[in-house]
């Protein structure tokens, strides 16, 4: 079972949905996106694999969103796919990839929806808020 998780260890959303893939018992992996970003034809298939749109992808907090102008509708996908190139911190994290698909997991309980695994036992966050899984999972493709 392949499951892997583009992380920033800074984010704690990120490292609260790596402890939680962990919990599930599998072991991911992990790669690093502002150390070793997805290539423009990565990025452009994993924005697909999740059926957003690229815009619901785009970190404004903490990036150059704004100073670039990056809310103007102006810009094409491929023009924003070219600005993520350039900086890696605009691609909003963490996505995961699983055999149930591919998904923004925010908030961190969000990844549930796509672990391969049966149901988990109670999860606590690092500041301290319970997640208890209902069980849901997509369907296998």
């Amino acid at each position: 079972m392949t499951v892997t998780i583009y992380h920033n260890p800074a984010c704690g959303t990120s490292r609260n949905v790596l402890a939680l893939i962990r919990h599930a018992g599998l072991e991911p992996t992990v790669i690093e996106y502002l150390k070793t970003p997805p290539t423009k034809d990565e990025l452009r298939a994993l924005v697909a694999a999740t059926g957003q749109p690229l815009r619901a992808l785009l970190r404004e907090k903490g990036t150059p969103y704004a100073e670039l102008g990056l809310a103007d509708p102006r810009w094409t996908d491929e023009q924003l796919l070219d600005f993520i190139g350039q900086s890696p911190i605009l691609m909003n994290r963490p996505l995961v990839v699983t055999s149930l698909g591919t998904k923004l997991c925010r908030p961190s309980e969000a990844v549930l929806e796509i672990l391969p695994v049966g149901l988990l036992p109670p999860f606590t966050k690092e500041d301290g808020e319970r997640i208890v899984d209902n069980g849901v999972r997509r369907p296998r493709p």
